[in-house]
């Protein structure tokens, strides 16, 4: 593999269901082609924070994004300021709250939808901002960014999941086979982007409860998985669970780039850091 990064976030995804519902991850566990971590969120477990969390590696109180109604331009060096720093491409098919943190805030649904400006933090992009867009269609449009514009870093950002169970809560036959589906068109594209050189990882923002939501302290709002397929990392399942603060500087460290000096110190276990850092 190259040192190329495929980032998927699916929005909402909490770690039992992920681990119960994903048969093609799991099965390339199984298979040796992947390794599984459980993570636990930052707080508040709401979206737009922790968005923020994965993309700058840094917390609530220092970045400021305490809140889902928080809307304005991230201050910190986020993923996409940091590729473009070590001049590598970047984009991402993301839910417009990526758009308003890191590219222009508000987001205008008219005219923001495609953003194709090489001067701004996020090179290329493709915007939706109803919950209901089909993840089909968001990994098509990530496809297309990908076949397009070959990307160092591809950012995914899936809805559907997190979309299902806030109408139907997480225990619900529609949010477990919502996982199944997501699931599905990842055996569909996934082996295509394995083959084109990319490192992959996917993971959530936040989980979902009982009730239907999230933003408290249970492993319910908290835990969510963390694949991840690399040749840099021995297969398997761990038992380590992971600071979420350590997902930032791991894709920076899969990407071969310095992260920022607001970043923890990356300590995933087993993990080959890269001799070019």
């Amino acid at each position: 593999m190259s040192n190329k990064l495929i980032f998927i976030m699916i929005d909402g995804l909490r770690y039992d269901t992920a681990v119960s519902q994903m048969g093609y991850l799991h099965h390339l566990i199984e298979k040796g082609k992947a390794s599984r971590f459980k993570v636990k969120s930052e707080l508040p477990s709401l979206s737009r924070p922790l968005y923020e969390v994965l993309l700058t590696g840094t917390p609530a109180y220092i970045n400021g994004i305490t809140t889902n109604q928080t809307v304005r331009l991230s201050h910190e060096e986020s993923l996409f300021h940091l590729t473009k720093k070590h001049g590598l491409k970047n984009a991402t098919a993301s839910y417009y709250w990526v758009s308003e943190l890191y590219n222009s805030a508000p987001f205008n649904p008219v005219t923001d939808r495609i953003q194709l400006d090489q001067s701004k933090a996020i090179e290329r992009g493709i915007f939706y901002w109803e919950d209901h867009y089909p993840d089909t269609h968001l990994f098509a449009d990530a496809n297309f960014l990908l076949d397009s514009y070959e990307p160092d870093f591809l950012y995914v950002h899936s809805m559907n999941i997190d979309d299902d169970g806030h109408k139907f809560t997480a225990d619900s036959k529609e949010y477990r086979n919502r996982a199944i589906t997501v699931d599905n068109i990842l055996a569909t594209v996934l082996p295509k982007w394995m083959e084109a050189g990319y490192q992959i990882i996917v993971t959530a923002d936040h989980g979902m409860n009982d009730d239907g939501q999230h933003g408290g302290t249970t492993t319910a709002d908290r835990d969510v998985p963390l694949f991840i397929i690399s040749d840099r990392l021995a297969p398997g399942i761990y038992e380590e669970e992971i600071p979420q603060l350590q997902i930032a500087p791991l894709a920076c460290e899969l990407l071969a780039i310095q992260p920022s000096a607001a970043m923890q110190p990356l300590m995933i276990p087993n993990l080959k850091v890269a001799s070019s850092l």
